[in-house]
Order: C-alpha cells, then structure tokens, then sequence
C-alpha cells in the first residue's frame, strides 16, 4: 500500500487528466501510428479517464468527453467490441440531464462509427439519425457543425 506523499494529489490528477488527454489526441491526428503507438494512445485515453474520476470537479460532462475519445480510438484501431463498449458508456453518461445535447450528439456519434466499423451500416444508421435529431437540439452553431461534419466521416 502507498505511503504518505509529498504532493498534492488534486494537482497531479489534474495535470495528468490533461496531459493524458492531449496526448492521446496527438495519436489520433497522426496519419500513420506504429503498433506502440497504438498500445500508447490506448492507455494514454485510460489513464486521462482515471484521474478525471478522481478529480474534484469531475462531471458526467467529463465522463462522457473520456468515454467518447476511448471509443474513437478503438474505432479507429479497428476494434469494433471495444469501440461500442466506449461509446454505450459515453451515451450512458450523457443523458445525464446536466449534460448538453453536443455531448449526446458525439456519444450517438462514437456508436454510429462502431458500427460503421463493425460493418453494422442498419445499427450506425439508427445512430446516426439519433445523432442528427440531437444535433437540432444544439444551440451553439459552432458546435452544432463540428458534430455534423463529424457525422459526415462515418461510412461502412
């Protein structure tokens, strides 16, 4: 068991719910990835999601934004299981009443590219049209387009 630290705890956890994140999308951008970078842009996305939990101020909002980073990258490794276990967790958290409908568009976004990857084209329509009735909700405009233009990435 750990001893008595010399550091506040508060202060690492959210140093490294950040620099996990950050990270890890730093492997999602790249075009090509060695298979280390795979494995590391995985943990990278777990880690950034445990010391969110264990942040003070963590939210269903920053439960649902780790979720859905951990289930694109599994879609994007290819890893169809994994990728829709992320994203039914991103939903889950996501209607969350506190939570705002951009969150739930890209957790309807995260289980349409499972599927899509999966080969799955009725489940990722029926996501995708959740997604695209989510977005009518978003106020913002700015947001509303970046989920849209995601959406139009997603095809089997």
């Amino acid at each position: 068991m750990a001893g008595k630290t010399d550091f506040d705890h508060q202060a690492a956890h959210t140093y490294f719910s950040a620099h996990c994140f950050n990270r890890a999308w730093d492997l999602i951008d790249k075009s090509e990835r060695t298979p280390e970078e795979a494995e590391e842009m995985i943990r990278l996305s777990l880690a950034s999601q445990y010391h969110w939990s264990q942040r003070e101020d963590a939210t269903s909002k920053t439960a649902s934004i780790g979720f859905w980073q951990t289930s694109r990258i599994y879609a994007l490794l290819g890893q169809v299981d994994n990728a829709r276990r992320y994203g039914q967790l991103c939903l889950e958290v996501s209607q969350d009443d506190e939570v705002p409908p951009f969150y739930l568009g890209f957790a309807y976004e995260a289980l349409a590219r499972a599927e899509a990857v999966g080969g799955n084209e009725q489940e990722m329509q029926a996501f995708l049209e959740q997604a695209q009735i989510t977005a009518e909700k978003i106020a913002d405009e700015d947001e509303k387009k970046m989920l849209l233009d995601d959406l139009n990435t997603i095809q089997i």
